[in-house]
């Protein structure tokens, strides 16, 4: 039994040891693979440059996203103020539409009905008009009573009343109460367009009643749209009011639209953002409402410390620049990267390598070199 306690130790014993050389191993190789020494030849044939970091003023790009929007007074929708069938209509979605024009018509019993009442409203007001200046002439003479007078009177402004409210429904449903008359009733009401523009939804069909609450048709004037940004409240205090950026689609990457920033949101949504709506400084046709959108916004200029963009290597999925240790040693460092403007790379983590001697020419080179050595 003591042999086979014996022989266990020794076992772990040897693997502890085992796992230590291991751990050596790959320490030794890990600082392999992140310092290499150039001979004098070799730093000359490479052309490797030596330098330091810098103060620099770098601009940075804030990339957000949105969509095309237009203001509530350029987006229209159509409705029956007293409901009726849909007779007639030629409106397709994206069909261009002037303003006055007329884009449905609408009947129903109840149009004939209200021009009735009018008329037989407007025939007896007529009549309590001349009964109402009797009255007033008869009182006025003592030959009738204040309250004859006064109940005439009473009943006079009630239909002129009555003879206002019918006339001003006409007029809701486009039809003139000053052309009216007992030879020119209609049972049919035109819709008329109330704005330049197209048609951007139809939500109905000839023959389909239609109620005061249905939405007919959606027209939209794109004569005034907009770009509306989604901006994270992080990025907010860069934004001011009159602000430069350029936007541009995914399926258009190259063609760049200039727009400047006319309203900045003032409260946060749930995701913590706010909207920031821009003008286009020139309207383009080929942008329609709802269209999401891209934008490059350039926010004010900082002093920070930046290396030469070159000096800057990616591997691996990370960045890194080469530090001189000694005389013709360089070793691999991780750097964070920041903005980029003019040739200069913001350092983020710039106090590891401030002050150091970096090689801001032939950094790729020096890192195929790391490379094919870790490879031998």
């Amino acid at each position: 039994m003591k042999n086979i306690f014996l022989i266990i130790i020794v076992s772990l014993l040897l693997l502890s040891c085992g796992s230590k050389e291991t751990e050596q191993k790959q320490t030794e190789t890990a600082n392999t693979e992140t310092t290499i020494k150039l001979s004098d030849v070799q730093i000359k044939n490479s052309g490797i440059v030596l330098g330091k970091t810098e103060m620099r003023s770098i601009s940075t790009v804030l990339k957000v996203n949105g969509k095309i929007d237009v203001p509530p007074q350029n987006m229209v929708s159509i409705s029956v103020p007293l409901g009726g069938y849909l007779k007639s209509t030629k409106l397709l979605p994206g069909m261009k539409v002037k303003k006055g024009e007329v884009i449905a018509n609408i009947e129903d019993q109840q149009y004939i009905q209200l021009q009735q009442d009018y008329l037989t409203a407007k025939s007896k007001l007529s009549y309590l008009e001349k009964e109402y200046q009797r009255q007033k002439e008869l009182n006025q003479s003592k030959a009738s009573s204040d309250k004859v007078f006064q109940e005439t009177e009473t009943t006079y402004q009630g239909q002129k009343i009555l003879v206002k409210s019918l006339s001003e429904k006409l007029r809701l449903i486009s039809i003139n109460p000053d052309n009216l008359d007992e030879n020119n009733l209609s049972r049919s009401i035109n819709l008329y367009a109330p704005i330049d523009g197209f048609v951007s939804t139809v939500n109905v069909n000839i023959g389909k009643y239609v109620t005061p609450s249905d939405v007919l048709f959606e027209l939209v004037n794109p004569s005034d749209i907009h770009l509306a940004l989604t901006i994270f409240e992080k990025d907010i205090n860069k934004l001011s009011i009159g602000q430069k950026l350029m936007a541009y689609t995914n399926n258009e990457p190259d063609k760049k639209h200039p727009c400047e920033i006319l309203l900045i949101g003032q409260n946060l949504s749930a995701e913590r953002s706010v909207e920031v709506h821009c003008h286009f400084n020139d309207y383009d046709k080929t942008l329609i409402p709802g269209m999401y959108m891209n934008a490059d916004i350039e926010v004010k200029a900082n002093d920070v410390i930046a290396v030469p963009t070159d000096a800057i290597v990616h591997f691996e999925g990370k960045d890194y620049v080469f530090v001189q240790d000694v005389a013709n040693t360089f070793i691999m460092t991780e750097v964070q990267s920041g903005a980029s403007e003019n040739g200069f790379t913001e350092v983020i983590n710039a106090n590891e390598i401030k002050a150091k001697s970096i090689v801001v020419k032939g950094a790729y080179t020096v890192l195929m070199s790391i490379k094919n050595k870790a490879e031998e």
